[in-house]
């Protein structure tokens, strides 16, 4: 690992709304709900109600998926969603002009692929923060592959949002979750996002991941129903919906706000 990424990250300590709400849920004896939409689905506007609807509804944690035309780790129901946001002109920028307007008090958690942060220059960091946004999730930025960019978004007012792989080895996982902040989202299983049944061997990751790192773990991919996100609540601190949410709201925001509220009761009966 490189030098450069290692000392930013050393050198980077602040404090983390996102680390504090995961905090005050643990001391309450609760598990976080962290709900997943795309920027500017199914319209900018609808858009807005939705993200306020989602804090309503009890999302501790909101990732705000940005549109991209190239979203290759997405299943077809995100990458539809982001294609219809394109539609609709939501780039990165107009994501965080989507972002301020809904004026979220909860942590929120952008979740993009590398190009988009590139292109719109090295103020973007800054100008997100400003926005209301607290971390960034890069999806196809693993860690050692790209130290300097790395370092660049480390070192940053967001916090740097890891991905880890259930079939990761405990060195990697250790490393991967050094050089992050806020929580690690711990894939539940391998492919693109969708919705599926849980793995079996899901505990075991958890477990293994637990043993790697003090930060949150959260675990995504695949959960659609309460009682999926009961059984993950019962074993990590958060538990991410997408895909679900993102169907539910091709349909009808109010279907998706209903089905976030379900999601909450079923991570709060775990």
């Amino acid at each position: 690992m490189s030098a450069v990424l290692d000392a930013r990250v050393a050198a980077a300590p602040r404090a983390s709304a996102i680390e504090a709400r995961f905090a005050s849920l643990r001391a309450a004896g609760r598990k976080a709900f962290v709900a997943y939409v795309t920027a500017g689905h199914p319209d900018p506007v609808r858009s807005v109600a939705l993200l306020q609807g989602l804090e309503a509804a009890g999302a501790d944690v909101i990732e705000l998926g940005v549109p991209f035309s190239e979203p290759l780790a997405d299943g077809p129901v995100i990458q539809n969603s982001s294609a219809v946001a394109l539609t609709h002109g939501v780039d990165l920028l107009r994501t965080l002009d989507l972002l301020a307007e809904a004026r979220l008090t909860v942590p929120v958690v952008l979740f993009s692929y590398l190009n988009p942060l590139l292109a719109a220059g090295p103020s973007i960091l800054d100008r997100a923060a400003r926005a209301g946004a607290h971390g960034v999730l890069v999806t196809d930025l693993p860690v050692g592959a790209d130290p300097q960019r790395e370092a660049w978004i480390g070192g940053g007012p967001l916090d740097f949002v890891r991905l880890v792989a259930p079939t990761t080895p405990p060195q990697r996982m250790a490393l991967i979750a050094r050089h992050g902040r806020g929580f690690v989202y711990l894939i539940s299983r391998l492919g693109v996002t969708g919705e599926s049944e849980l793995a079996a061997t899901l505990p075991d990751s958890v477990a293994r991941l637990r043993d790697a790192t003090r930060l949150p773990i959260a675990v995504g991919f695949g959960i659609a129903r309460p009682d999926q996100a009961r059984a993950v609540a019962r074993m990590a601190d958060g538990v991410v919906v997408g895909s679900a949410l993102v169907r539910a709201a091709d349909e009808d925001v109010d279907r998706a706000l209903r089905l976030a509220r379900d999601l909450r009761a079923g991570i709060d009966d775990a």
